[in-house]
């Protein structure tokens, strides 16, 4: 199969759409010719390559106000994008001042994930268009109100699932949808990091640069630690732990069987039998849920050091792919006839039919161009995004799921979809939400 031309029209035309009462969304941004402005909401790494990312693929875009509580990152990423664009945003430490600023129509949050959900809340409720990176939210409670804040304000809210954006992956849809793999009986997700363990460093005085408790926001208190700062993904009062990576696998599954609803079932098996170290999240954790006509499964982890991601040098060339064997974050799904081997953000996907024949193939590059493209386009056309928060809540759903079966004894839960609670199981409803300190509540009532 030869690889087709990315389609923007199409990827936009196949998002889900989730408007407001009224059937149109409000536009903050006059026409496709206006400048649009932007602000970052957590100026680390990831935050600062994906807004300037943004800003060089789209024309009439700037960005106005660097927020960090870390005086350190937002004095970096300033400096850095006065180097690549000649001007110097100005620099905030609190988002409450971004979204009183009249000028700005959209926020990029690159948060940990504990702020994700009241951030785009927030910024919902002032009007702004969000884009929020991975794991969209914190709790099975907290996407599900990140979705109504963005329907009932009318806002634009784009996921960090850039699978969504890439057009190998819309074949790989295609392909499983027009039956060419034959009935799909189960699918296999594979996380497995070599992450290496967590080693705590003592508690210290919190830095005159860093505002600490609003770090912390909504999480539970814990004292000033550089290991914590650094670490927050080994801990479940900040993030799915080691899941927070697998949502990207756990959304590209769903979005090339059609995007299926919730499944039925979740058993989840974890420890820490490895390291033995004092993270929250289990060294190793595997999953299954039941999709009534096929299986899902996850294995994840921290321990595996002989996996690797995708190498870029793969992930940006539309004629190599990974070495499955060894790749730590492919998606297998086996078919009928065949087993179709897909790879995130690039690497593109290979069918194997009998006699490890590869019967058909296509090639793919990381998207996150097109996906800041496509945000752009979306907040001037005021049109749903290739990855909404409906189908980001969704998909990290499943992270939360199984985190949930670990913690409640490693056991298997029955799921009611409707109202996204498990059955007959308190105590795993106990932790549909999470638990917030005063003035870092998510509201029933966004």
């Amino acid at each position: 199969m030869r690889r087709r031309k990315f389609i923007s029209a199409a990827l936009t035309g196949s998002a889900g759409l989730a408007v407001g009462a009224g059937g149109l969304l409000m536009s903050s941004c006059k026409g496709a010719n206006d400048r649009v402005v932007l602000a970052l909401i957590g100026a680390g790494g990831r935050g600062l390559s994906t807004i300037s990312a943004c800003c060089r693929e789209n024309d009439g875009v700037e960005i106005k106000t660097i927020c960090d509580v870390n005086d350190l990152n937002s004095a970096r990423a300033a400096a850095e994008i006065e180097k690549q664009f000649g001007y110097r945003p100005q620099t905030v430490r609190y988002m409450n001042e971004i979204f009183a600023d009249r000028d700005i129509d959209a926020v990029y949050i690159s948060t940990p994930d504990h702020w994700h959900a009241l951030a785009t809340i927030r910024a919902c409720q002032a009007g702004k268009d969000v884009y929020v990176e991975k794991s969209p939210s914190h709790s099975i409670r907290e996407g599900r109100k990140m979705a109504e804040a963005a329907a009932k304000y009318r806002r634009i809210v784009q996921v960090g699932f850039q699978n969504r954006s890439a057009g190998y992956n819309h074949e790989a849809r295609e392909y499983i949808s027009s039956g060419r793999l034959g009935q799909v009986v189960h699918i296999r997700i594979y996380n497995l990091l070599p992450a290496g363990r967590w080693i705590p460093i003592p508690e210290e005085a919190v830095p005159p640069t860093l505002d600490w408790n609003e770090w912390i926001g909504p999480a539970p208190f814990r004292p000033y630690s550089p290991a914590l700062l650094k670490g927050w993904v080994y801990f479940y009062d900040y993030c799915p732990g080691f899941l927070d990576d697998a949502v990207h696998q756990f959304d590209l599954s769903r979005m090339v069987m059609g995007d299926p609803g919730h499944p039925q079932s979740v058993y989840g098996w974890g420890g820490k039998h490895v390291w033995n170290s004092e993270q929250q999240a289990p060294e190793v954790q595997s999953v299954t849920f039941d999709y009534d006509k096929y299986t899902l499964t996850c294995e994840s982890g921290n321990v595996t050091a002989y996996m690797s991601k995708t190498p870029d040098d793969i992930r940006m060339d539309p004629s190599r792919f990974p070495e499955w064997r060894t790749n730590a974050d492919r998606i297998e799904i086996y078919g009928t006839s065949g087993v179709m081997f897909l790879g995130r953000q690039g690497g593109g996907w290979q069918v194997y039919g009998p006699k490890e024949e590869i019967v058909a193939q296509s090639g793919g590059i990381h998207s996150d161009r097109e996906h800041q493209i496509n945000f752009i386009e979306c907040v001037r056309k005021r049109k749903q995004p290739n990855s909404t928060v409906v189908q980001g809540h969704m998909s990290a759903t499943l992270a939360h799921m199984a985190n949930i079966a670990y913690r409640c004894g490693n056991r298997q839960l029955l799921f009611d979809a409707g109202n996204e609670r498990f059955i007959d199981n308190e105590e795993a409803n106990r932790l549909l939400k999470g638990s917030y300190r005063e003035n870092y509540i998510v509201p029933e009532k966004v």
